[in-house]
């Protein structure tokens, strides 16, 4: 017996597998046989394999809950085992949601047949929480969208629903306490977010009047329900205090200034400001029953606080030194709220900086370094850095892509995440990881055809390391995410198509061999600390760039005529090209030269001008990488090569200066 044939189909991958691909057993998924399985939890998981075929003369699908008590560790209740032979196929689990989950193991063993591969499947989550978090805020989806995501999710094991309602886009949870946080929050002018926000007077109008919507109450509690019926738990996040223009504008009396448009951050000197959160709060955890309450925290400008007489006065009275710990005690405060309603509180890796609240657990999304603080802390942490799990970047060749925010995470690098660091495992620190998520941010994602394209089959890959204790190797991976993916086309989700993948830059996958290659380079500019590739020797070690500017092959260029470099080809020879790749990517503001200049020389004193070139630089092309330089006949040692940045500023990255 081995893990072939019908394997290759299971996603995330069991944590022990036998299967037989030269047997099979016919099964009856109309008629399941329930032991000791309440009589609601039966009805959901019938809904489960409804649509199952069944056939004549088949074997029995039983399914037994055989520990009733409550599990100590929430995993426990998620664990299964699946056995299918000659008997039939008996599913075994300690709750509903255990069986829930060997039910979609099955459904992926069986595709649409009722034939099923003998198997013995053994198979429990290494992680408690494995997450989407779906922003509400920049574009509004409707409810019927939410729910089909939630099928996906639950498909592939996810159990965790991250709501981000509220930010200055569009407040998106009604309120019946404070209805003018929707009346004038939930629309704005323009729909595009560029056009609104980037370039845009950021402004608000009435109801339906404008680009936006939000949910009513009702609405909520049927997502809340549908996700619980599939084992998956709702998160709302309500931002505080920063990304708060719409409540700043619908509720100017609690921000800094009492006057609309003027600020983005909450008030925290004033006392109707907590007032308002927690009667706001309230409603919230009316509506959903999740353990967690999501108040952001991220990316507060802290800018008003500094002269606005009420923080002032909160800070001197409460003996806080600088506008982070104000934040601090936001946070604080609204914990011990959160606490005295049975509710814990979780917040973005920013919620570090002054003093953390003593119960608070944190999302590490500005990399690993947060999260691994918080856990050196002793806190609980949901591991979500954006370098791996943010999937409103380009997964494939940028220029074959609908425009995204910036960056490229392949599926091959998402799957590479590892939530818990080496120096971590088998340590009690390793505990309090919880789990990990994926983050869609949606300011580039303007449809719901579009959001899907960008999460599937990414999503796939993070739902394997939330769930798997062993992953596979990435072209197993791909093989099972194909096939899955597949499927999720096949019922009408709108997702990237792994056949029509472009993969890595060619250029990147061989190292070039050239004159300069190992030579030594003087920099006249500076490369920037943060983009130094490896360093000095990287412009001429002969290793080309993948698509993605922070891959540790390209270095970045910050200001007017940086890239200056000085090559010393160590001898005089023929030189018959001098070229460079630069980059464009406008997400992050990086853009191509607007000049290049070749000179050589045989002495480093006296330099012959080979050429000097003007570009008009288009921003409008949002990506490319293009070769700049002077190719002809001289005679070099010493090759200088400047380029320039245009009237955009910004960024100039390169990753080779090639010399042949």
């Amino acid at each position: 017996m081995g893990v072939q044939g019908a394997a290759q189909c299971l996603l995330p991958m069991p944590e022990k597998t036998e299967i037989d691909n030269t047997r099979f057993v016919t099964v009856n998924f109309q008629k399941p046989v329930f032991k000791k399985v309440g009589k609601a939890e039966q009805a959901a998981l019938r809904d489960v394999v409804a649509d199952m075929p069944s056939a004549d003369n088949a074997k029995r699908l039983v399914m037994r809950i055989v520990k009733p008590q409550s599990p100590t560790d929430e995993r426990d209740a998620q664990a299964y085992t699946l056995q299918a032979d000659a008997k039939g196929v008996r599913v075994e689990a300690a709750s509903a949601q255990g069986l829930f989950y060997a039910l979609q193991t099955l459904r992926q063993l069986a595709g649409r047949s009722a034939e099923v591969p003998y198997a013995d499947i053994s198979d429990r989550p290494r992680f408690h929480y494995r997450g989407l978090m779906l922003d509400c805020s920049r574009h509004f989806w409707s409810k019927e969208f939410i729910l089909k995501q939630i099928d996906a999710m639950a498909a592939v094991k996810l159990n965790r629903l991250h709501l981000h309602l509220t930010d200055a886009a569009g407040w998106r949870i009604e309120i019946k306490r404070y209805p003018q946080l929707t009346q004038k929050g939930a629309w704005r002018t323009e729909s595009d977010w560029d056009k609104w926000w980037v370039f845009g007077t950021r402004r608000y109008v009435e109801p339906e009047q404008g680009y936006g919507g939000f949910y009513t109450q009702q609405q909520l509690r049927e997502i809340v329900e549908y996700a619980a019926q599939r084992h998956i738990t709702v998160i709302p996040e309500v931002e505080m205090p920063g990304h708060s223009d719409e409540v700043c504008y619908a509720m100017p009396e609690i921000s800094c200034s009492g006057v609309a448009y003027a600020n983005g951050d909450l008030c925290v000197g004033k006392e109707r400001t907590f007032q308002v959160l927690q009667d706001i709060l309230d409603e919230v955890m009316d509506i959903f029953p999740s353990e967690y309450i999501h108040i952001g925290g991220d990316e507060a400008s802290r800018k008003a606080w500094e002269t606005c007489p009420d923080c002032q006065k909160r800070m001197k009275d409460e003996g806080l030194v600088g506008t982070d710990q104000l934040q601090s005690y936001l946070t604080a405060r609204i914990e011990r709220y959160l606490n005295a309603h049975g509710r814990k509180l979780l917040g973005w890796d920013e919620i570090l900086e002054g003093k953390l609240a003593p119960n608070a657990t944190v999302m590490s999304w500005r990399g690993t370094e947060g999260g691994l603080r918080a856990v050196q802390m002793g806190h609980a942490v949901v591991m979500t850095p954006g370098a791996y799990c943010y999937l409103d970047s380009y997964q494939d060749a940028p220029m074959t892509q609908p425009k995204a925010f910036g960056g490229y995470n392949p599926l091959e690098h998402v799957y590479a995440y590892d939530p818990v660091p080496d120096s971590l495992k088998g340590t009690a620190a390793e505990k309090l990881i919880l789990g990990v998520q994926a983050n869609v941010w949606t300011e580039m994602i303007p449809t719901p055809e579009h959001y899907e394209y960008m999460i599937y089959p990414r999503l796939l890959a993070v739902a394997e390391t939330g769930w798997s204790w062993h992953k596979t190797d990435f072209d197993g991976f791909r093989k099972r995410a194909v096939e899955v993916n597949d499927g999720l086309i096949a019922r009408g989700y709108h997702a990237f198509n792994l056949h029509n993948e472009v993969g890595k830059r060619q250029e990147m996958i061989h190292s070039v061999d050239h004159l300069a290659r190992g030579a030594k380079v003087r920099y006249i500019g500076t490369y920037h600390e943060k983009y130094s590739a490896q360093g000095d020797g990287s412009l001429v070690d002969g290793l080309r760039g993948n698509w993605n500017y922070s891959d540790g092959r390209w270095q970045g260029f910050i200001g007017r005529n940086r890239f200056d470099v000085v090559i010393d080809l160590g001898k005089v020879v023929p030189v018959k090209e001098v070229t460079a790749d630069f980059m464009q990517f406008t997400g992050p503001e990086i853009f191509a030269p607007s000049a290049v200049t070749v000179e050589v020389s045989v002495d480093d004193v006296t330099y012959q001008k080979l050429c000097e070139e003007q570009f008009d630089v288009d921003a409008s092309k949002p990506y490319f990488i293009h070769n700049y330089g002077w190719k002809g006949d001289a005679q070099a040692r010493y090759i200088h090569f400047k380029a320039a940045s245009g009237q955009y500023g910004g960024w100039l990255f390169t990753d080779e200066v090639v010399v042949r």
